[in-house]
């Protein structure tokens, strides 16, 4: 028996993504939406391109993470419950260059996510190297909550005669009915909620659940989509520190943070740039030569994910 045999195994399986929490330098956690995949042996994988490696930084400098499963989307799955995972994370400092290791995590990536195939051959792969030079996440759960699933508690609060907020994110946070506190408890470990932010004066408003020991101090809200397919893609970080509003929740923004620009088309060849050079500081840090994909182990997993599709 392991911590995560209190879960719905199945449920947590056929959710696409789930909301990972690592602690930043300064002790604010932050969430990104993240595929996973469980292992036999109880433990969860995960990866990260050299792209957006921040998340490995984070836990080879404190290893305590939060995952929450609450975003059903494409699961084909009705009234999911929710599953919160406390736990500790490890990611060696070994750069991945082809599917070894986590075949069965591409293999699932390559049947959820269809547009991906594309990326292994040309002419996409000439833009995508950085996607496939990967760092490997190993979750050890120690804690374990399944909540019920989420049901926002009514209209959205509004001021009348209030116009646009001026505070950070409201752009953001207004495009969605919820979004996802990443927050710290007592002993500063990651805690994960879904629940609806509401301006107010100062901030964003919000209740959590009673099973949620989210304490004041940095904290962060993540709003993020996609679709059945796992494309059309956005997510948006608003960070900021967490007080307490009477009985509730108070989160008062400080920044926002989109890596993937807001969803324009526009922004695409942005990203690009970004993803690169930020690919080429991770290696330059460590004198490390740029590694070649093995473009053609990669090739067989999209190929096989085609084939199976397709039967």
């Amino acid at each position: 028996m392991t911590p995560l045999d209190e879960a719905p195994l199945d449920v947590l399986d056929a959710y696409r993504t789930c909301e990972f929490a690592t602690l930043g330098r300064d002790g604010t956690p932050a969430a990104w939406p993240t595929a996973v995949r469980r292992n036999d042996n109880g433990t969860l994988l995960l990866t990260t391109s050299l792209a957006f490696a921040q998340k490995a930084l984070n836990i080879r400098r404190d290893g305590r993470v939060g995952l929450l499963f609450s975003d059903p989307t494409g699961s084909g799955l009705t009234d999911a419950p929710q599953i919160f995972v406390g736990g500790r994370a490890e990611c060696p400092d070994e750069i991945m260059t082809g599917p070894d290791g986590a075949e069965d995590y591409w293999r699932m990536l390559f049947e959820r996510q269809p547009h991906s195939r594309s990326y292994v051959s040309a002419p996409a792969r000439w833009t995508m190297g950085w996607y496939y030079l990967r760092l490997l996440i190993t979750v050890t759960p120690e804690q374990v909550v399944v909540r019920p699933p989420f049901t926002a508690p009514g209209p959205r609060e509004s001021r009348p005669d209030a116009g646009p907020s001026p505070l950070p994110g409201a752009q953001q946070l207004s495009r969605y009915a919820d979004a996802v506190l990443a927050a710290r408890d007592a002993s500063g470990a990651p805690v994960l909620a879904r629940t609806r932010p509401a301006p107010a004066d100062g901030g964003y408003v919000m209740d959590v659940p009673a099973d949620c020991a989210a304490v004041p101090g940095p904290a962060s809200l993540l709003v993020h989509r996609h679709d059945e397919s796992m494309n059309n893609m956005h997510n948006a970080l608003v960070r900021g520190r967490l007080e307490t509003a009477g009985d509730r929740l108070l989160l008062v923004p400080e920044k926002v943070v989109e890596p993937m620009g807001s969803g324009r088309a526009a922004d695409a060849l942005g990203v690009l740039r970004r993803t690169k050079r930020a690919t080429e500081r991770y290696l330059e840090r460590r004198a490390l030569p740029r590694p070649k994909v093995r473009w053609d182990e990669f090739r067989a997993l999209a190929a096989a994910a085609r084939r199976g599709n397709s039967d």
